[in-house]
């Protein structure tokens, strides 16, 4: 070939390297060991290029554990020229010859790099053996929806950098609960010492049977104490442990345990009440409001397996629920679960009212048998009230027979007083005219102003005050109105709910209101059949 020939095919080769700008690779290493990574950097001084690399063809023999992209100019002779670098992290799947082929950056190609990953060696106390993981269960049998608890320990007598991480515990037919954050403390083993991350789960079993728990996996980068000259990246070697599968044997529900009741199992259970006011200590009335909190505790559930307990019931009680609080706590042994209810009581009666007493049922999974935990029945005695106007309760249906007699002397003195008013009247028929005397308190229609303005304005306080007031001067008491009148009733419900009961502040005086304005009198329910004729109201508009 001539002088010619070979510049000519020289000048097409560069020509050709200009036209198609190269796509450099490099690794910081091409021999290492299983479960080592290894850092691939791919560069280019194309700055009309945009994208990155496509590194689908290293899905077969690695895993990329994380890339990253550096922008950033330089000078070379004078000439500044700009480049692009991606650091790709690699983890070699399988031992032996392995090839990171060539890679792809628009029309641009990497070369491919021949690595050789070696089995490690189990005889040298290598970083890879400075580095595992153990995985342990508090019991390896429990009953379906019982707590079992899974303790992870990761021993490491190396530094590591902060980008640990581990997988994640994901279970079919279980709840799992991390217990708290990981913790950190020291070990000493064989009198090398250790640094643990322990960490936690509380697991649910929802079916009887097996369950398999996989091993878990843990990345992390150890720290390479050799010296490095300063302002150079940091020196590691990346490092992944995992540890062993665990199985769990879940056993049903035994048959000894009661069909109508809910499953709970658990290591312990209590049950607590407080009161507030005390009533063995502090004496009670008609209308007092008692608070009763009781407190369900269980170790080894969590919250929302707690059920409701048993309502309050009882004759001449009115009871105001509040929403109950549901709260896990962590100990050494697992998860303790709380339900809080708390319950504003009412009475009505004078009298010994009698509580029952409140029983749960429960599997120890300690003892492995049935238990009962319960509170003691409960007796309150509760007296008479003069301050209110009424000693019957509103729309109570559990009144007893001898609340019928002040009903049935105040219709007599009413009739009787009814009948001397209209002797007088007629005898004033006969008189002339002469002026009234002003009265002494306020009149029926102040005080009716007055409930009505507490009314609009949605105060219980004032609101129970004007219509205690404004009773006073009726001819029926309250509860007498509200018997014979049931919007009265329902609307007194709500006074009393809202009074008495802390989840009931939003409270609304226009149902009252109207009731008070439409009450009928009481003339009306003793009129005969057929009759047609109204009495006026009492106060009209």
């Amino acid at each position: 070939m001539t002088r010619l020939g070979v510049f000519v095919l020289s000048l097409l080769w560069s020509l050709a390297a200009l036209a198609e700008p190269t796509l450099q690779a490099s690794v910081d290493r091409t021999r290492l060991e299983a479960g080592e990574s290894l850092e691939l950097t791919l560069e280019s001084q194309d700055v009309t290029q945009f994208g990155k690399p496509d590194l689908r063809a290293l899905e077969g023999d690695f895993e990329v554990r994380g890339t990253r992209q550096l922008n950033s100019l330089h000078s070379l002779d004078g000439e500044t020229r700009a480049s692009t670098r991606w650091i790709i992290t690699l983890l070699p799947k399988r031992s032996g010859s392995l090839r990171i082929p060539e890679l792809q950056l628009g029309q641009s190609h990497s070369q491919a790099i021949e690595l050789q990953v070696q089995q490690a060696d189990a005889q040298r106390p290598d970083i890879a053996s400075q580095v595992f993981i153990e995985a342990t269960l508090d019991s390896t049998e429990v009953y379906v929806q019982a707590q079992a608890v899974l303790t992870l320990r990761i021993y490491h007598s190396v530094a590591l950098y902060d980008d640990s991480s581990l997988s994640p515990l994901q279970l079919e037919n279980a709840k799992v609960d991390p217990l708290g954050e990981s913790r950190t403390y020291e070990k000493d083993i064989n009198g090398v010492r250790h640094g643990v991350i322990e960490t936690r789960y509380a697991i649910y079993p929802q079916q009887s049977g097996a369950l398999d728990i996989p091993p878990l996996t843990f990345t992390a980068t150890a720290a390479d104490n050799g010296e490095q000259p300063a302002g150079t990246p940091r020196v590691g070697r990346q490092v992944q442990v995992s540890s062993q599968a665990l199985h769990l044997s879940i056993k049903p529900i035994p048959a000894s345990y009661p069909k109508d009741r809910p499953w709970l199992p658990a290591r312990s259970l209590t049950l607590e009440e407080r009161w507030n006011p005390d009533p063995t200590t502090q004496p009670t009335q008609i209308g007092d409001s008692l608070t009763r909190n009781v407190t369900l505790r269980a170790e080894g559930l969590s919250s929302p397996q707690l059920p409701p307990l048993p309502a309050t019931e009882a004759i001449g009680l009115r009871r105001y629920p509040d929403q109950p609080l549901l709260r896990n706590e962590i100990s050494e042994r697992g998860m303790i679960a709380n339900r809080e209810e708390r319950e504003a009581l009412v009475p009505t009666h004078s009298g010994e009212l009698a509580l029952p007493a409140l029983e749960v049922t429960w599997w120890n999974t300690l003892q492995d048998h049935l238990e009962q935990t319960s509170l003691p029945a409960r007796t309150i005695s509760v007296q008479d009230n003069p301050a209110l106007s009424a000693e019957t309760p509103v729309g109570d249906n559990n009144a007893r027979p001898y609340a019928l007699w002040p009903w049935q002397l105040s219709t007599l003195v009413f009739a009787l007083t009814t009948l001397l008013g209209f002797a007088l009247w007629w005898r004033a028929r006969s008189r002339p005219a002469v002026l009234r005397a002003a009265q002494a308190g306020p009149s029926p229609r102040t005080l009716l102003d007055d409930l009505k303005r507490a009314c609009q304005a949605n105060d219980t306080q004032a609101t129970r005050q004007a219509l205690d007031a404004w009773a006073r001067q009726q001819p029926e008491t309250l509860a007498e109105m509200a018997a014979r009148f049931v919007p009265l009733s329902d609307a007194l419900d709500g006074l009393n709910g809202a009074l008495y009961s802390e989840s009931g502040q939003n409270w609304h005086g226009d149902e009252l209101w109207r009731a008070i304005g439409t009450i009928p009198p009481a003339e009306q329910v003793l009129a005969p059949t057929g009759e047609t004729g109204n009495l006026p109201p009492l106060y009209p508009k």
